[in-house]
């Protein structure tokens, strides 16, 4: 039986999907659980910030799949080794290994990834690159006409399905045959925004068209959209070419044995998602 903390977000719900598909047992945490309608899954309470409510949840656990970023890492660590969890997976960051721990987004991922470690229990990291799904930040400017003005127009990165961090983390969690390691995940091909904004053109039938913003804008509106020392996290990741997400890695090949999903095949299979942008 599996733990997946964070169960309901973006990663954590394909986590649990990849399990139940293998036919495991899931304990699916989260603040406000809610049923999968999964096979094998029962959706229980669970707050990484609050340490005693997973005590239940880890009770004849085998693994468990932890996020970064909470204020005591320590304390659902402690449980899950009081409860013999037999492995942990973490859901870290592509930016860890930049060592640059006065970037706010490095220095709470390493941390993490620190704690983990010190806990005393076989691990295995992954490290990301950025997620298809923040493509999703368009929908309402798609829904409102054929133009999307987005940030970083130059940056290209190997964007990833979260669909196959889920199936990776599964992976991780049943075999455990990447214990002690940190597995960099990359989709199958960089591409910038516009690149993406193209495929989505094609698979919604629409004539879409990105502008991208000035650095300074760029710069502007993460500062709207997140609090400062994150959006001078990224801008120095983005902007300040302190991060490549570009490379293309063969890890998920290797862990899953069939290549990552592109970018096409999540546009289509999320197209619900912009549907109201089809109707012109």
């Amino acid at each position: 039986m599996f733990v997946v903390t964070g169960a309901t977000g973006n990663v954590g719900s394909t986590v649990v999907r990849a399990l139940a598909e293998r036919g495991e047992q899931v304990r699916a945490a989260s603040r406000h659980p809610r049923d999968t309608g999964l096979p094998g899954v029962d959706a229980v309470e669970g707050d990484l910030n609050r340490p005693e409510t997973l005590t239940t949840a880890l009770d004849g656990a085998t693994g468990v799949f932890l996020l970064s970023g909470y204020d005591d890492l320590p304390g659902p660590l402690d449980r899950a080794r009081d409860a013999g969890v037999a492995r942990v997976v973490l859901l870290s960051s592509s930016s860890v290994p930049t060592r640059k721990t006065d970037n706010a987004v490095v220095a709470y991922h390493a941390q993490a990834e620190e704690d983990v470690r010190a806990s005393g229990l076989p691990w295995t990291f992954l490290r990301p690159s950025m997620f298809m799904t923040n493509a999703l930040e368009w929908a309402d400017q798609i829904a409102a006409g054929d133009v999307v003005r987005g940030r970083l127009p130059h940056v290209a990165a190997a964007v990833i399905d979260p669909a196959d961090v889920g199936a990776v983390a599964a992976e991780a969690l049943v075999g455990g045959a990447h214990e002690g390691r940190a597995l960099r995940l990359t989709g199958p091909a960089a591409s910038t925004p516009a690149e993406r904004v193209a495929v989505l053109a094609r698979v919604l039938g629409r004539d879409l068209r990105f502008e991208g913003l000035t650095d300074d804008e760029s710069r502007a509106e993460l500062t709207a959209t997140m609090p400062e020392e994150y959006a001078q996290a990224f801008a120095r990741f983005y902007l300040d070419g302190e991060l490549d997400e570009s490379p293309v890695l063969p890890t998920v090949r290797e862990v899953l044995g069939r290549k990552p999903r592109d970018f096409t095949r999540w546009a289509t299979d999320h197209a619900e998602a912009f549907a109201s942008s089809t109707a012109s």
